[in-house]
């Protein structure tokens, strides 16, 4: 069976069933098409998707733009919606309309933006039913929840002709094009490795249990696409990002970001040739599913790799980072430990410049002005590249959630002749013991390495275990079309 053919397959034995619910809730291609083309003085209406968090950074990034007005806002949650529309309205001026379910909020004609700031699994169909309504869409990284669903988003920004932003704002950041630039010009020589680092210590999020849902939270519209489940976890808020069914742990949370300047920077436009993953979820047992110390290994089919590490027990830094990107070349390395640059070293480690510029209102900047020339290419952080990182996030998660415990030595063994994964492992076990994690009697996930097929799937003897997880089944109506149903 062919690649296509097996991806075809999937969707259409989740997706057919729900496909005439969608229907219902989208405008046809012409009447999304033939909207209004901005005018340049005309003051863009924005609709502010998911309040609680970082949409705090949406409404700010939107709403002290003189160009632009915050109209509506959408939340499940009743009380932080009216609490946030409340603080717009002494920020801005003018009172937002609140809106529980965002279907609602997307039939009002007078919107020009939907920026998307809900839970992971949310993001994508929230873009796709925005575009399909005719509105432009600046949604949050990761784009997508699982593979397919992001590259849905990218098909349905190209039908319907809108203007999609990826939520990854180093793109925009004048220190960070520049460092990705000298990297791309040669000055550290070839660079051939690239690792993302994601040292960010998470504490415990509670015991498993049976919790109640707050009264103020509608839960059929909050868990939209995943099924209703109880409520497992202390927190609804926040602490779903380590649960596989509306997270994807901290690789894609505060990890996309790093994924994407990692990609950047070594050049790759496809998902590569192969990828596998270690770890756990070590020194607390948890309500979390997710790993909280991981490593990934993305192979290319240029020769290049990208190694991933994730942290969530304290750490040291590793060459001067925590949360940041290591690009090491043939003359040099770059160290980049922020959204907005990096350090630039010799062979021998002695610094040789340090660039930093840059903030969040570069990247809105960048947005503004293409939904006003129409044309998506001038966008630093297209929905493109929103999917291609997300899904290097997704496809480490695929082959970590594969994984059987075994011990360190077997890994170690496993790891055999690759001085690069042997290096990495070996600080990730220096790193559980000093976490008081014992790495000689502790079991670790180790993943299998998966071949990617090219068109976004797998291939070879785990195939079709492993693209079950390209998708997932949907809740009617909440559901991801597949392409024929755009």
């Amino acid at each position: 069976m062919s690649g296509q053919s097996r991806r075809q397959f999937l969707e259409n034995s989740m997706f057919a069933a729900a496909a005439a619910a969608m229907a219902a809730h989208r405008e046809t291609p012409a009447a999304a098409q033939d909207s209004p083309k901005v005018g340049a003085n005309d003051i863009l209406q924005v609709c502010v998707v998911g309040v609680n968090g970082r949409g705090g950074a949406h409404i700010s990034g939107f709403g002290d733009r003189k160009d632009c007005q915050i109209a509506a806002i959408v939340d499940c949650d009743e009380v932080v919606g009216n609490k946030k529309a409340d603080e717009i309205e002494k920020r801005f001026g003018k009172r937002p309309t609140v809106y529980l379910d965002m279907r609602k909020a997307f039939e009002d004609k007078a919107l020009d933006i939907v920026s998307i700031a809900t839970p992971n699994h949310w993001h994508a169909l929230s873009a796709i039913w925005a575009i399909q309504a005719g509105k432009d869409v600046y949604v949050e990284k990761p784009v997508s929840h699982n593979v397919t669903e992001g590259r849905r988003i990218v098909e349905a920004a190209r039908k319907y002709k809108k203007i999609c932003q990826t939520g990854t704002q180093s793109r925009s950041n004048p220190g960070m094009r520049e460092i990705i630039e000298l990297i791309h010009n040669g000055e550290v020589g070839e660079v051939k490795l690239a690792r993302g680092l994601c040292y960010k210590p998470r504490p415990s999020i509670g015991p498993r249990g049976n919790y109640d849902v707050p009264a103020s939270v509608n839960y059929d519209l909050w868990s939209g696409p995943a099924e209703v489940k109880p409520l497992t976890r202390p927190k609804l808020h926040y602490d779903w990002h380590w649960q596989w069914d509306y997270g994807n742990g901290d690789l894609g949370n505060q990890g996309i970001h790093q994924m994407d300047i990692a990609r950047w920077g070594l050049g790759e436009m496809d998902l590569g040739e192969s990828v596998f993953s270690l770890g756990g979820r070590f020194g607390y047992e948890d309500a979390g599913e997710t790993a909280n110390t991981q490593i990934c290994l993305h192979q290319f089919g240029s020769g290049k790799r990208l190694i991933f590490e994730v942290r969530g027990l304290k750490t040291d830094d590793y060459k001067g980072s925590k949360v940041g990107v290591i690009f090491e070349g043939s003359n040099g390395y770059v160290v980049s430990p922020t959204y907005n640059g990096g350090v630039v070293f010799d062979k021998d480690g002695k610094k040789l410049k340090e660039i930093a510029k840059g903030g969040d209102s570069n990247h809105f900047a960048n947005f503004v002005a293409a939904v006003r020339s129409r044309d998506y290419t001038d966008l630093n952080a297209d929905i493109l590249e929103g999917h291609l990182s997300s899904a290097l996030c997704h496809v480490g998660n695929i082959s970590y959630r594969l994984g059987s415990p075994i011990s360190a030595a077997e890994i170690g063994q496993k790891l055999q002749g690759d001085e690069v994964a042997l290096e990495t492992f070996d600080r990730f076990q220096s790193h559980l013991k000093d976490n008081k994690v014992d790495p000689g009697t502790t079991k670790i996930a180790f993943g299998p390495k998966l071949t990617l097929a090219g068109q976004e799937v797998f291939s070879g003897e785990l195939a079709a275990e492993a693209n079950k997880y390209l998708t997932r089944e949907y809740r009617a109506p909440f559901v991801v079309p597949e392409t024929k149903d755009l």
